[in-house]
């Protein structure tokens, strides 16, 4: 198994995935080896690998977004590694419910930031609802990545087929720049000792300590913030082809579903014609 799963890391490395999603995809496909007690994945019988997945849908209750995790992987051992390809017949998608983005307004996200003391934190929560980045793409920031002179940062994506780069705000950098003087960061932008990226988790513990201590009561977390970034951002007049870019989104439909509860609409928009001197 542990020279299957070198194999697998090997070949994800060359097919230029990050290191998240590296790691995502081998540990969903080392549950799939150990389900089947190691035996090699190319003797696994198609039906048997169809039932797993249905295994992981009635029993272990995965999400939409971890059973295509789990599809992704078993199929990029099939599809890149042994060369098989499996047919989607096998392995069909789950169709990923439909559900209206949870926000914060403005208010609130003001509130909850003012409320994180400790610095580190400061940086990493601010820089993470000002540029619209995931979680993943926070802990996965270089030093090098910060392009003060352009203001902009650049984002690897989690396939590392979209990177991009997204808007560098000047409180952001602010805080960065007395951030980096205290803690001098070796490698990555966030380390919990030096080298080695900061724990997504404590993280969120910050998030959560500061929400709690704002006041704010609706739902609050690090994906609503990213949210309200581009929910923010369209009711400031951004094209949402703009946002769609910082965002690294592929289709615009993604992007899309922020229109559902963002407060633009028709009774905000004026016919051109009324700015005319007719």
């Amino acid at each position: 198994m542990n020279e299957i799963i070198l194999k697998y890391k090997r070949a994800m490395k060359l097919h230029d995935y990050n290191e998240a999603t590296i790691t995502s995809y081998r540990q969903h496909f080392q549950q799939f080896l150990r389900y089947f007690h190691n035996t090699m994945p190319e003797e696994i019988p198609l039906d048997d690998i169809r039932q797993y997945i249905l295994y992981l849908v009635e029993k272990k209750k995965l999400s939409a977004t971890a059973q295509n995790q789990s599809i992704s992987s078993i199929k990029f051992y099939f599809n890149n590694i042994i060369h098989k390809p499996i047919d989607d017949f096998y392995l069909p998608r789950p169709r990923r419910p439909k559900t209206i983005p949870k926000i914060l307004n403005e208010d609130e996200v003001s509130k909850i930031l003012k409320s994180i003391d400790n610095l580190r934190n400061r940086s990493m929560i601010f820089l993470l609802y000002s540029a619209g980045l995931s979680l993943s793409e926070l802990v996965y920031l270089r030093t090098t990545d910060i392009d003060s002179d352009n203001m902009k940062i650049f984002v690897r994506s989690a396939k590392g087929d979209k990177d991009r780069y997204v808007v560098l705000s000047e409180k952001v950098l602010k805080l960065l720049r007395n951030y980096y003087k205290i803690h001098k960061p070796k490698e990555w932008l966030f380390e919990s000792s030096p080298g080695r990226r900061y724990v997504k988790r404590n993280i969120q513990k910050a998030l959560q300590i500061a929400v709690k201590k704002s006041g704010v009561t609706k739902p609050a977390t690090l994906s609503i913030l990213k949210n309200s970034f581009a929910v923010h951002l369209l009711e400031k007049g951004v094209d949402i082809r703009y946002i769609q870019q910082m965002l690294g989104h592929k289709h615009s439909k993604t992007t899309m579903k922020y229109l559902r509860v963002s407060k633009r609409d028709l009774n905000a928009i004026t016919s051109p014609l009324d700015n005319l001197d007719v």
